[in-house]
């Protein structure tokens, strides 16, 4: 007999982990589906140990995801494995929670078990099939071989949008077919307790090495921050263009991308301090910032977040500012948002343009070159990933969607979504 649910979610990272957890408390019988081992996505499976979006810009700095993202808050303060609000140095300045791995994972776990979803994984899907304009079902594959589970509503959040491609709606891959540069993020650890771990001397190691001939450093500048637990450095020096849709392409990425990591330990390894320094872990994949996004019914622009825009179908805040990494050398391009306070992210950009009971969020919730590289971020993610599965939840019991319906159950469940009344000032940590 074939399995049957209100809601499938397709990728439990930030934002499958919002949507599978807010449908479910909003009453709906959740089923979430992860190709990997465990919950997390970028942040336990591609060592990007960030939460960015989660908070304002300027001091003092206010929370502006809730919701489903407290709840894992909360978890990962229970376990010290995060630290934040941190403000990061001078001239980057923006406001990140850093976390643990581990951590991440046990918190994630909490919470899905908490509100009850069904989650399967080591599972990919694999097809899709359609009545209309609209998705009655997937194919699931494991190692048993494929099968088909069927629900009255969906939720893409795989990153890669491969829900709504076998599903048969619109997508497209990047903006005018280029996507952003990812990167390998890597995770040293051995380094004395005294040593400058700044990046500023992290720069000076990089392009004191790359000037005595080794030509494989090609950034000279990147991330560099202290874990909280162990003390080790991640860092995000290693970049890469590829196509995330293409297993040769990725593969060749991630293949050179390990030599480059040990090209830049050597270069750490000049550090006082660093002599006995060690790779703990790359990856293991690379951080893909773009890939495929569903066509919606509105799509955020480089100008909703320079100007701020709010919009009366508002389901989602963004406080992460405009960051594209274009590749090639070029320096990342960052854009603030009007007062570096919050733009509105409204149902429309969540809703498939041709596919009814479609929703996506994270990195595949709609977006231009500039609002998708402020959106795509994690602390974003889940509040797009809740807004969409509580969307999801409404649209399976109702048949139709409600804005003002889907507001009042976002609020119930602890969501900020108004940009402008925000909770109290946090207390920052500065590095």
């Amino acid at each position: 007999m074939k399995e049957v649910y209100d809601v499938i979610v397709v990728g439990a990272g930030a934002a499958g982990v919002g949507a599978a957890v807010g449908a479910a408390q909003a009453g709906a019988k959740t089923l979430l589906v992860e190709c990997g081992p465990c919950l997390g996505g970028a942040a336990t499976q591609k060592n990007v140990l960030t939460y960015c979006g989660f908070y304002t810009q300027p001091l003092p700095s206010k929370q502006a995801v809730g919701g489903v993202a407290e709840q894992v808050l909360t978890e990962l303060q229970a376990l010290h494995a995060v630290e934040g609000p941190v403000r990061l140095p001078a001239p980057s300045s923006h406001v990140i929670a850093i976390l643990d791995t581990e951590g991440v994972k046990l918190a994630l776990d909490r919470v899905v078990t908490r509100a009850k979803v069904q989650v399967l994984l080591h599972t990919m899907v694999v097809g899709g099939s359609r009545n209309g304009d609209s998705i009655t079902a997937v194919t699931l594959q494991d190692d048993r071989g494929p099968r088909e589970v069927s629900a009255s509503a969906f939720v893409d959040a795989s990153g890669e949008g491969d829900l709504a491609a076998f599903g048969g709606a619109s997508v497209r891959y990047g903006n005018q077919g280029i996507a952003e540069v990812g990167t390998m993020s890597v995770r040293i650890g051995g380094i004395a307790p005294n040593a400058d771990r700044s990046g500023g001397r992290w720069a000076q190691a990089v392009k004191a090495t790359k000037a005595a001939g080794a030509s494989s450093l090609d950034k000279e500048d990147g991330l560099v921050l202290s874990l909280p637990i162990s003390g080790d450095l991640i860092t995000y020096y290693v970049d890469a263009t590829y196509n995330a849709l293409d297993g040769a392409s990725i593969t060749a990425a991630e293949i050179t991308g390990r030599e480059k990591a040990c090209a830049y330990l050597k270069a750490a390894q000049t550090i006082p301090g660093y002599e006995k320094a060690y790779i703990v872990s790359t990856g293991p994949k690379f951080g893909t910032r773009e890939s495929r996004h569903v066509n919606a019914q509105y799509q955020i622009t480089e100008a909703d977040i320079t100007g701020g825009t709010r919009h009366s179908d508002v389901v989602a805040l963004g406080a992460w500012p405009m960051e594209y990494h274009p590749g090639g050398g070029e320096p990342t391009v960052w854009k603030d948002i009007k007062d570096k306070g919050t733009f509105d992210i409204p149902l429309r950009t969540l809703m498939s343009v041709d596919t009814r009971n479609l929703f996506s969020a994270g990195r595949l919730a709609d977006g231009d070159s500039g609002g998708g590289g402020a959106i795509r971020v994690m602390g974003t993610s889940f509040a797009t990933g809740h807004a969409a599965g509580v969307s999801a939840a409404h649209y399976a019991r109702t048949g139709g969607l409600s804005v003002r319906e889907i507001q009042a159950v976002l609020r119930e469940q602890g969501a900020l979504i108004d940009g402008d009344n925000l909770p109290d000032p946090l207390m920052l940590v500065a590095l």
